[in-house]
């Protein structure tokens, strides 16, 4: 498995060597008078994309097989003479109610067999043969009538996948699933372990969704079933894609992801889109909103096999779903969009354009906030219109590099997200949130990897933790140390194979053996609050009892049940790390492995809250913080955000940023 591989349309034949701006449009919502007024405010502020029809199925079809297009013609029409271009949207992610009324078949159920009802949005079966006829049916017209037209720069599929269904139509398509995965009744007891609790079938027809059971269920069905649901998400998104694309071929094709999904595997649906396109919404208050966003930016560009990514939705202010929905501070959307440039993006776009006054999303913000024109979101909006057009020819299309890359996989993470496990204060995002952080903080430019994937481009493998390896990554992994690589794998990883059954030993053995590691005794996790003290820094979360075997260098846990032995071990290039370093020590430790491994930081002596990413010859430095920074830059720069020379300390104030190129 080498990663992403594409051949099709690119994000650049939308961009055409710009920086895309814009964002969600929603026309429908207001009367044709203010369309009028929209692409003026438009204009003004830069924007040259936008994204209609991801909600319009009921006004599109508002009865079965009807067509209403000449509200959508004149739209298209209206933002083409005024250089503006669509994103065109299938709408297929909230069905019309008079589907579910006529076919109730088409609406989901959860787990405890309640249907989900319309009346709010994602409200399909992935698993309908009826929705998916009707999906089909709108999408071949849209693109019959629209795959010509001169606005059309980029197809965007449903929003947001994001259905579970535990429904009987569910039930019928995940049997077959299950018999082309495992082929007979036997293999599939086999890697269910059905022997425990006397769970053997005898017949297909026996097999259900993972619905509402009495204690906890079989964790190899659950497994497989989110893998299936993954998959039959996938299979609707292909399903409009190939419409599209036989009208369109030239038109590329996305559709959004959100950040960490947990039922998505998003390294396979990247393959299926032309481009790879995301929604990020860091809370403001959060200090680390930032290094949240560097790391949905870095995981994004990954699936987009390290090209340019399109940031489908941000927030140019408050959200409306948090329990408390702060704004974003003066300058603080400016630098979060330059940051999302400056880690890979060519599109960056919000929901929505104009601030809704009426539904569910009234109090999300908009480019155009319910203060209008001159409110202070849209002047800043226009400001980074003419931030991203004075960057735009020298940044389009350039590539990142990085020497480090941080693995993830779906399947681990749903496997070791599941009841019955040592510890349910293990999450597996919130530990990769950690380790990434400790190389954001060390300005290490870093990527994200499949196990599977090739890694003969990284001097540095980082795994926070895979519980979940397939023999395939597992050789890999041994793979990167005998040719040169340096390997950091940290607590719980490599335990189960992929029908989540423990490995001999607790631990696969060629994992033991090349992390020095003779056996592992038991496993420790630590209770919220509760930490081990180590050699060096303090360890949170977790801990294990480990004996060494011909490990050539061994960091002790110091007190307790655990004192003198080891909790961090390295054995050449490999190092082993059982417990999660409070975040200066991880840091710390990160920091002096990739020096070994002959990765620096981007720009050394930089101050605290200052990111620095160079992308192309284009050096971005962000500051992160409220108060004036000075960062010390070698040599003479030209900053194409304001246009002047820089020799020498360059300030930066609040939230600010420059884009230095020599």
């Amino acid at each position: 498995m080498t990663g992403r591989r594409h051949t099709g349309p690119t994000l650049a034949d939308a961009t055409r060597g710009r920086l895309l701006l814009g964002g969600d449009y929603n026309p429908e919502q207001w009367p044709e008078e203010v369309w009028y007024e929209d692409v003026r405010l438009m204009k003004e502020a830069g924007v040259n994309s936008v994204t209609l029809g991801v909600f319009s199925w009921a006004k599109l079809e508002p009865r079965p097989g009807a067509r209403e297009f000449g509200w959508l013609d004149t739209l298209m029409d209206l933002l083409h003479e005024h250089g503006v271009g669509v994103v065109l949207a299938t709408p297929t992610s909230s069905p019309p109610p008079w589907m579910g009324r006529l076919h109730p078949e088409t609406l989901p159920r959860d787990e405890n067999g309640q249907v989900e009802w319309w009346g709010s949005r994602q409200h399909f079966s992935h698993s309908s043969a009826v929705y998916r006829r009707y999906a089909a049916a709108i999408t071949e017209d849209l693109a019959a009538r629209y795959g010509s037209h001169p606005a059309l720069t980029l197809w965007h599929i449903n929003n947001e996948y994001c259905t579970y269904d535990w429904g009987d139509e569910a039930a019928t398509t995940f049997r077959d699933w299950l018999r082309r995965k495992y082929g007979t009744l036997d293999a599939l007891n086999e890697a269910w372990g059905t022997a425990f609790w006397s769970q053997g079938y005898d017949g297909w027809h026996e097999i259900l969704p993972p619905r509402r059971a009495h204690y906890m269920r079989n964790p190899t069905q659950v497994l497989d079933f989110k893998r299936f649901t993954s998959d039959m998400l996938l299979e609707c998104y292909v399903m409009e894609r190939d419409i599209v694309r036989r009208h369109t071929p030239h038109i590329p094709v996305t559709t959004n992801f959100m950040p960490l999904w947990v039922g998505q595997d998003a390294w396979r649906w990247a393959e299926e889109e032309d481009v790879v396109s995301v929604d990020l919404y860091p809370d403001p208050r959060d200090p680390l909103g930032a290094q949240h966003g560097a790391l949905v930016q870095d995981m994004t560009r990954s699936q987009a096999g390290g090209g340019p990514w399109m940031l489908m939705e941000q927030a140019a202010g408050p959200v409306n779903w948090r329990g408390v929905n702060h704004p974003k501070p003066r300058g603080l959307n400016r630098l979060w969009s330059l940051q999302a440039v400056a880690r890979g993006a060519d599109a960056v776009c919000y929901f929505q354009w104009r601030q809704s006054r009426q539904g569910a999303e009234k109090f999300h913000s908009g480019m155009v906030s319910h203060a209008g024109e001159r409110g202070r979101t849209f002047q800043e909006v226009k400001r980074l219109g003419a931030d991203l057009a004075a960057i735009g020819a020298e940044v389009s299309g350039r590539p990142l590099t990085a020497e480090v890359a941080v693995l993830f996989d779906w399947n681990s993470w749903w496997a070791g997200a599941q009841d019955g496990r040592p510890s349910s204060e293990v999450d597996l995002p919130r530990v990769v949130r950690d380790w990434h952080r400790a190389l954001w903080e060390a300005h290490l430019t870093t990527a994200f990897a499949h196990p599977e994937h090739d890694l003969s481009a990284y001097r540095l493998v980082v795994v926070p933790q895979l519980y979940l390896l397939t023999d395939t990554a597992i050789e890999n992994l041994l793979a990167h140390v005998r040719g040169g690589g340096t390997l950091v794998c940290g607590f719980l990883t490599g335990v189960a194979d992929e029908d989540d059954r423990v490995r001999p030993g607790g631990m696969d053995a060629r994992l033991r053996e090349l992390l020095g590691i003779r056996t592992l005794h038991e496993w420790w996790p630590l209770d919220p609050g509760e930490d081990v003290r180590c050699d060096g820094f303090r360890g949170t979360l977790w801990s294990e009892e480990l004996e060494a075997a011909d490990a050539d260098e061994v960091i002790p846990y110091r007190g307790g049940e655990l004192d003198g032995l080891p909790a961090v071990l390295r054995k050449g290039r490999a190092w082993y790390v059982s417990t999660l370093p409070e975040p200066a020590g991880l840091r710390a430790l990160l920091t002096r492995i990739a020096d070994g491994a002959g990765v620096r930081p981007v720009l050394d002596g930089l101050p605290d809250g200052v990111e620095a990413v160079r992308r192309g010859d284009v050096l971005f430095l962000l500051n992160h913080g409220r108060d004036e920074v000075t960062v010390e830059v070698p040599g003479t720069h030209r900053d194409l955000l304001t246009g002047t020379t820089v020799t020498g300390p360059l300030s930066l104030g609040r939230y600010g940023a420059a884009a230095l190129t020599p």
